[in-house]
């Protein structure tokens, strides 16, 4: 990806993420199912792909957590699910780190002036919050659109669904400021690895002395 310059001295992403986002929600409700294969259409190894690849993740995982939460679940089906949302949250996890390896490619020669700072978030954290409110505005469209739902109920929904649009622009435009800082040297960027300990057998108790259980 080509990180377009809107203005003079201006990084512009946001419509970049935007569009892929809103594709990978669309594709993936063309079939409705968590078990759909994804069909990611981005070159390898391109941030176009990374973006594509987390959506799809997050929004696998957002009718994950609507199937968990059905009252009438069967207990062995939800461990399964269960399951599969902590390892969906690890493949998260993992292609946020892989956004913020290839913005450190990207910025790697820049030198930071003497006064940087460091945000309170990485860029490819906050495109993480970026991808969320994209399926948080998806589904709260429909749910101004339900037909069978009632007037006081689609009226809530679209006064919701405007805070999301306007979290969404504040949030993209505040991403481009960040990029665009990281450029000029007046921000800089870590990765601290997120270190996740509950899918790892070496630092999760319950793991690990089930395994020595087992010697």
């Amino acid at each position: 990806m080509i990180i377009k310059m809107a203005k003079e001295n201006q990084y512009m992403i946001r419509d970049q993420c935007n569009d892929i986002f809103q594709k990978s929600i669309e594709d993936y409700h063309k079939h409705d199912d968590i078990d759909a294969p994804v069909h990611n259409p981005y070159p390898d190894n391109s941030l176009e792909h990374l973006l594509y690849l987390k959506n799809w993740i997050d929004t696998v995982q957002w009718h994950l957590e609507d199937i968990i939460r059905n009252p009438q679940i069967n207990a062995g089906y939800a461990l399964q699910i269960k399951r599969r949302i902590d390892q969906s949250n690890q493949k998260r996890t993992d292609v946020v780190e892989y956004i913020d390896n290839w913005f450190l490619h990207q910025f790697k020669e820049i030198k930071p002036l003497p006064d940087a700072t460091i945000n309170t978030e990485s860029p490819a954290w906050a495109i993480d919050r970026l991808s969320i409110l994209a399926l948080k505005i998806y589904h709260m469209q429909i749910e101004v659109n339900r037909a069978d739902a009632t007037e006081e109920h689609r009226k809530a929904c679209a006064q919701k669904l405007e805070i999301l649009l306007s979290q969404r622009d504040d949030l993209s435009t505040a991403i481009d400021q960040l990029l665009y800082d990281i450029k000029q040297g007046r921000k800089y960027m870590k990765v601290y690895r997120q270190m996740k300990m509950y899918n790892d057998e070496t630092l999760n108790p319950v793991l690990y002395q089930q395994k020595n259980r087992s010697l």
